[in-house]
């Protein structure tokens, strides 16, 4: 079978995270429901599986995946026992022993239980079968320039109860090496188990990767920009972030006030430090980078505009009003990485308030930029960058995002008579709630961007209650799931028929 290449042709997707899939641990997974997925998705004929960010996530994030505390570990929650029960390592009692119902949300607290105690006896068993241990060695040399950094500082969090790395005794902040060696001697059974479930992970990811390769389903994943000043990145590596002497964040990340809030976004990761990362030839950048593309066949650059300019904020302000911007590492960063990579296989995150410089960097390395239909009929509809008309065929084209309300809620709760009426004359006939999302997928479908990707909710046209997140709240978020069965053989033959009536095939 011919392989598909990002970007050069007319194609389809579903943006769906793991965690939505359906599974009987509180929480989707990378095991059976994932691979029926995969097979829904060739079904249907679609191209891409476009995902969120794998990071880790915690409570303490409000467990986003988009506040990671590694740059390249993944979501240990994602792990299906499934899987282990086929490498012998658990058994089908341990299954069923563990089964919580699917109430159609994320129940993060209840998988981390459930999990923990199904990981942990997989690991036990692991150990105990001496199986893999090879494989398992060989990992962890090859990944030890994050790895074992990364075990330290999530043995050490255990330690001071969840505290973060910046709160800790200072023999252990500043990361004094009598005082590591000795954690490290104490608690080798500890950091071999967290370096294990990376392990396990990638064994898995590598599994659901070969089915994609099966069918030339493409998977599209998400790299945020910055991460969380309580990572194992910022405690290992604190002179390429804004820092003071006493490790405390100096400049911190955000966005500037704009029309929907007045005091602009203030994340709290600290920036980078740009200089120290020119001088090391942005080695950390691009061994994230060359981990994201070993994981996925594309990469969306979340927050593109950064790599342009950035909003800085003085760790001390309570909003972000009081930023400036500063000169981000543009074509010197770019020309480093293409070299470094021989290739840029990434999607420029290009929405919200951007500038000349910020357009001229995506398409100086022709990184498609994104479009979203629910932005398009404000009052000037004939002039929006939005609307199909207007677009170019190097662009990504979305009826919403994981940010933007499903496109039924956004009809029915979000959007005024204005909009309504510029949908119906846009489209020649009149719209409602019931059949937004279909005219929506179609528009996306028959335009002329070469990648149409349409988020799960909206293919099954659901309301604002399956909405996954709002951006600048803090509960209800990265909570909706499938339900069991609710992805039907009938709608994959509907979609497929508009692959082939689009050209998307």
């Amino acid at each position: 079978m011919e392989s598909k290449k990002p970007f050069d042709k007319r194609s389809a997707g579903i943006l769906l995270h793991i965690t939505s899939l359906p599974s009987p641990y509180g929480i989707g997974d990378i095991g059976p429901e994932a691979h029926k997925f995969i097979d829904f998705l060739n079904q249907s004929k679609q191209t891409y599986w476009q995902l969120l960010p794998l990071s880790p996530i915690e409570k303490a994030q409000g467990y986003s995946p988009y506040s990671a505390n590694s740059s390249i570990a993944c979501n240990t929650l994602l792990i299906s026992p499934d899987k282990l029960m086929e490498d012998g390592l658990l058994s089908q009692n341990d299954l069923d022993q563990a089964a919580v119902k699917n109430s159609g949300k994320v129940n993060f607290e209840e998988a981390e239980v459930v999990k923990a105690k199904l990981l942990k006896k997989a690991y036990n068993s692991f150990v105990r079968k001496k199986k893999e241990l090879n494989a398992f060695e060989t990992f962890v040399k090859r990944e030890a320039s994050w790895l074992n950094d990364f075990a330290l500082y999530t043995t050490l969090k255990q330690q001071f109860k969840g505290k973060p790395w910046y709160e800790w005794p200072d023999e252990f902040k500043f990361r004094k090496s009598a005082s590591l060696k000795k954690i490290k001697e104490d608690n080798k059974g500890t950091i071999d188990y967290i370096k294990w479930l990376q392990y396990i992970f990638i064994k898995q990811w590598a599994e659901l990767k070969a089915h994609c390769e099966k069918f030339n389903i493409l998977l599209f994943g998400d790299l945020p920009f910055y991460v969380s000043y309580d990572s194992s990145d910022v405690w290992s590596h604190p002179d390429i972030f804004s820092l003071d002497n006493d490790l405390n964040a100096k400049g911190i990340a955000g966005v500037p006030p704009d029309y929907f809030n007045e005091d602009g976004q203030l994340w709290g990761m600290p920036v980078f430090n740009w200089k120290v990362l020119k001088q090391n030839k942005y080695d950390w950048w691009i061994q994230r980078l060359k981990k994201n593309i070993e994981l996925f066949d594309v990469v969306r650059l979340d927050h593109f505009r950064a790599f342009a300019d950035y909003w800085e904020v003085p760790a001390s302000e309570k909003t972000a009003k009081n930023g400036q911007w500063k000169r981000g590492p543009g074509s010197d960063f770019f020309n480093t990485v293409k070299k470094e990579l021989g290739h840029l296989p990434f999607i420029a995150e290009d929405l919200g308030d951007i500038n000349e410089p910020v357009y001229n960097l995506r398409d100086k390395y022709k990184f498609p930029g994104m479009k979203i239909l629910q932005f398009a009929f404000s009052d000037n509809v004939g002039q929006s960058s939005y609307i199909p008309h207007n677009y170019t065929p190097n662009f990504i084209v979305y009826s919403g995002t994981h940010d933007n309300n499903t496109t039924r809620g956004w009809y029915r709760k979000d959007i005024g008579k204005t909009e309504q009426k510029n949908i119906n004359f846009y489209l020649g006939k009149k719209v409602n709630e019931h059949n937004i999302h279909i005219e929506l997928t179609r528009l996306a479908y028959a335009s002329v961007a070469n990648i149409a990707i349409i988020p799960m909710q909206d293919i099954l046209g659901l309301d604002e209650t399956a909405r996954i997140n709002t951006p600048a709240s803090v509960d209800n978020n990265w909570l909706w799931r499938l339900k069991n069965n609710q992805i039907s053989k009938a709608l994959a033959e509907e979609l497929a028929e508009w692959i082939m009536l689009y050209n998307r095939i």
